[in-house]
Parts: structure tokens; C-alpha cells; sequence
């Protein structure tokens, strides 16, 4: 299987620009006999946004707005599946007695533009709170036609709820654990400690301390491993540049989870646009699509 990360710089509320620069990337890159495509969380519109005025002209509407458009026109072009994430904002009835309903998602598209899932982020971070819903649905699983069993979680998905539960409850690495998914895809816009006025040094060297605490969240799969025996792979692709003030990491990751053993199948700097591009075991056995989730 070959899965690619596309590590963006994107311009708060540019979306035209930041439209461009992923072509840019892409055609730059020329990819072939991709199998999957990851984008960063809140790819095309950009991320620290600090109320909901502010947000509100880049809401879209349920997987139907600029960035399902690109990622439909993108799956067909390389005949791949992709996933990237936006804010989305429900079309609901005016007459609906919930109202309009606001959340941090991303879609999956599969190689023949056709929707596949939308999954809403389920921990938000102090940032998404502003503006948005927690997803109710829970972390995302299901069995996808040509992929197999997989996982999907958003950024702060990763961590501990609010911060607030116990370290080792390890609440998203446990649902890839018990849904059984082989392939498991976080979109991120994960912050580096490191201060946005100062010169990024190294900038083509992943951040160490970022990757190592990923791994530390995943650590059941480490523990446990799949059922079967076989290789769990886990797609991060993050962004990089600065919002708000704040710094991302980059260091977007493919990685490979077995009992006892992780493989860097591939990484990238944290401060560099590109795409990642990694084969990996596979292909992952296609079933009958039947998604489900799993709450924390």
C-alpha cells in the first residue's frame, strides 16, 4: 500500500492560496500508484481561528464545500482515496429545533470522488471550543472498501480528554485496539513548544520530543498489537508555518505498530511543505463497508 502525507503551510482564511499551494506540492512531488492521500486537520482554511466570527465565512457545509470539492477532483485525478480536514457547518432545516450545528472534521473521499465518511473530531482542544461542537458519534471505525479496517481521529483526539483523564486511559489508541483496524489516519494541526518570533532551526529535521510523545499515545498498540499478528499503520500528517501567533511541528509520520516494535516508515521536517510518500505492508483486505464507532 502506498500512503502519502501532504505537510502544508497554510495562510489563515487563504483558502484559494492554500488550494494552490497543495497542487503546488503535489505536482512538484508527482506521485504515482498512490493508494491513500492525508491532509493536515483544517487544511484549506487554516486553523487558529479565536471565536466564531472569525470562523464563520470558511465554514462549510457537510462534506460539500471547497475541500470535499478538492478532494474529489484530487481522488480521480490520482485514483486514490483522500482524507482532509475542514470546519464544517451542518445544513440543517430552518425549522430544526438544534439549529445550525458547527464542527471540526475532515472527510474521506475514495478513488472514485465518492464520499466515504465524515468524521467529527471527538476531544477538542481550548482552541476548537470557541467555535465548535464536540463530535457525539465517538472516534471513527469501519471496514472500507479497498483499505480494509480502519481508524480515524483528529489531533487532540490523541491525547487525554480535556487534558483531564488519566494519562493511561489512552482512550483513541484503545479504540484502534478493539476496533481492530489495521490502518489508522490522524489529520493534525499539532503545536510545537518551540516560540513562533523565534528562527526555526533545522527546519528540515523532524521534531524528536513530537514523535516520541505520538508513540507514547499509541503505546497499546505497542503493548497489544493487532489480534491478527499483523502490522498497524499509522498515518500522521500534520502542518506547519504559524497562526495565531502559535507554531505547528510538521514531522508529519508514517509509522508501523506491531507487538513490541514501531517502524519509521517515513517523516519530514518540522518547518518543511511536502509530501511524504511511503509504501507500506499491504493491501489491507476489502470488505462490505459497515461503519460503526466507538465512544469513549
Amino acid at each position: 500500500m502506498r500512503i502519502a502525507c501532504l505537510q502544508l503551510k497554510p495562510q489563515l482564511g487563504d483558502v484559494a492560496h492554500n488550494l494552490k499551494r497543495a497542487e503546488a506540492i503535489i505536482a512538484r512531488a508527482a506521485p504515482v500508484d498512490l493508494d491513500l492521500l492525508v491532509l493536515p486537520e483544517m487544511a484549506f482554511s487554516g486553523y487558529y481561528f479565536n471565536s466564531l466570527q472569525e470562523i464563520s465565512f470558511h465554514l462549510e457545509p457537510t462534506a460539500a464545500g471547497p475541500s470535499t470539492v478538492w478532494a474529489r477532483s484530487v481522488a480521480r485525478r490520482l485514483k486514490c482515496f483522500v482524507c482532509v480536514g475542514y470546519p464544517e457547518c451542518t445544513a440543517t432545516s430552518p425549522n430544526s429545533p438544534i439549529g445550525i450545528q458547527r464542527y471540526n472534521s475532515c472527510v474521506l473521499v475514495n478513488p472514485q470522488g465518492n464520499v466515504v465518511t465524515n468524521y467529527r473530531k471527538h476531544f477538542l482542544f481550548s482552541i476548537d471550543e470557541t467555535w465548535a461542537e464536540e463530535g457525539k458519534e465517538g472516534f471513527f471505525a469501519g471496514e472500507v472498501p479497498g483499505i480494509g479496517v480502519m481508524a480515524m481521529g483528529i489531533c487532540m483526539d490523541l491525547n487525554p480528554y480535556k487534558f483531564l483523564a488519566p494519562f493511561d486511559k489512552y482512550e483513541f489508541a484503545n479504540h484502534v485496539i478493539d476496533s481492530g483496524a489495521e490502518l489508522v489516519v490522524l489529520p493534525m494541526a499539532w503545536l510545537t513548544a518551540q516560540s513562533a518570533h523565534s528562527p526555526i532551526e533545522n527546519a528540515l529535521v523532524p521534531e524528536a520530543d513530537t514523535l516520541a510523545y505520538w508513540v507514547q499515545r499509541l503505546q497499546p498498540l505497542i503493548d497489544r498489537g493487532h489480534k491478527s499478528g499483523r502490522e498497524i499503520t499509522v498515518v500522521i500528517s500534520n502542518r506547519v508555518g504559524i497562526d495565531g501567533g502559535c507554531c505547528f511541528a510538521g514531522t508529519s509520520a508514517i509509522l508501523g505498530f506491531s507487538k513490541g516494535n514501531v517502524k519509521v516508515y517515513g517523516c519530514v521536517g518540522r518547518a518543511t511543505e511536502d509530501l511524504l510518500i511511503a509504501d507500506v505492508p499491504g493491501p489491507m483486505s476489502a470488505k462490505p463497508c459497515r461503519h460503526r464507532t466507538l465512544t469513549r
